[in-house]
């Protein structure tokens, strides 16, 4: 947190309290959050309290007498009036959830949806049985998938790659703070697209590119359109520029046997699984279901052509 922030934040609010408690925090920021026209202000309040002291979210309501310390107090104010100026949630207190995983997040990288927690089921379960694989992570981003997977299974080796240096800091501080937890060491490039790994080849290819066409942003929730890095979310060519390039290049990149995991947009799935099975090559594609029924994902296994 930056101590000018800090500054405005005491000079908002007042100076901090070293006997605070949990329960007096909470009904503080909530009428901060409901000033700000936050809708359920307190449970937001009580939500942004527990995230800020990394315990679960009933635990401000559970234990309202605990003591915080100043630290603690400061950030969830500073936390609150992020979210009071319309930062995301997750934005707000920098931190967010994926599986098992509590990822660090700031406005660099896009915030990991549950959704996204799928493509890690399907990779797992195309792989399941084999030893000593070798995956390839394009567009890491907060480095979600790449640590999930690399903390989950055994693999030979896991790349990650993003076009952005600021995201790949975040990746690999996320990495730094799971390093005993990793199955595998990740290895983080940056560069666009395949560029990072040229001549390279993997087991396991897997991408939740940008999918949003241009002309779609108006429409998108401003705490999405306003907060989030547009790069990691919209493309050209009816949003799907990014995820062609991805399909026409990975047969260089992918080997025999290996295996395609691509997040898309639910009402370009059809789309997307036709462009791999035009571009020859794969076997058994598909088009998989997100938890709320919409088209998700496409995955393809990797027939024996070589290139």
């Amino acid at each position: 947190m930056s101590s000018s922030l800090a500054r405005q934040v005491n000079a908002a609010t007042g100076s901090v309290e070293p006997d605070a408690t949990a329960g007096r925090l909470v009904a503080e920021l909530a009428v901060r959050l409901e000033r700000a026209g936050i809708a359920a202000s307190r449970t937001e309040a009580r939500d942004l309290v527990a995230a800020v002291c990394e315990a679960p979210r009933f635990w401000p309501v559970l234990e309202p007498t605990a003591a915080l310390g100043e630290g603690v107090i400061l950030a969830a104010r500073i936390a609150a009036e992020r979210r009071a100026a319309g930062a995301p949630f997750a934005y707000a207190v920098q931190r967010a959830a994926f599986r098992h995983l509590t990822l660090a997040v700031d406005e660099r990288v896009l915030i990991p949806r549950p959704e996204t927690e799928m493509l890690v089921d399907h990779v797992l379960a195309m792989v399941r049985g084999r030893a000593d694989l070798h995956v390839l992570e394009i567009g890491t981003g907060s480095g979600a998938i790449a640590i999930a997977l690399a903390s989950e299974a055994n693999f030979g080796r896991v790349v990650a790659t993003d076009v952005s240096c600021g995201a790949l800091d975040v990746a690999r501080n996320n990495a730094a703070r799971y390093a005993r937890a990793l199955c595998t060491p990740i290895e983080f490039r940056v560069g666009s697209m395949f560029a990072p790994v040229r001549n390279e080849q993997f087991d396991v290819l897997a991408s939740n590119p940008p999918y949003i066409a241009f002309e779609e942003a108006p429409a998108l929730p401003r705490s999405v359109r306003d907060w989030e890095p547009a790069e990691a979310l919209m493309c050209g060519g009816d949003g799907l520029d990014i995820t062609r390039q991805l399909i026409d290049l990975a047969p260089h990149h992918v080997r025999a046997g290996g295996v395609l995991a691509i997040e898309v947009d639910e009402r370009r799935a059809e789309r997307v699984a036709r462009t791999v099975l035009d571009r020859g090559g794969w076997n058994a594609v598909r088009i998989h279901k997100d938890l709320a029924g919409r088209d998700r994902f496409v995955t393809a296994c990797r027939a024996n052509t070589s290139y």
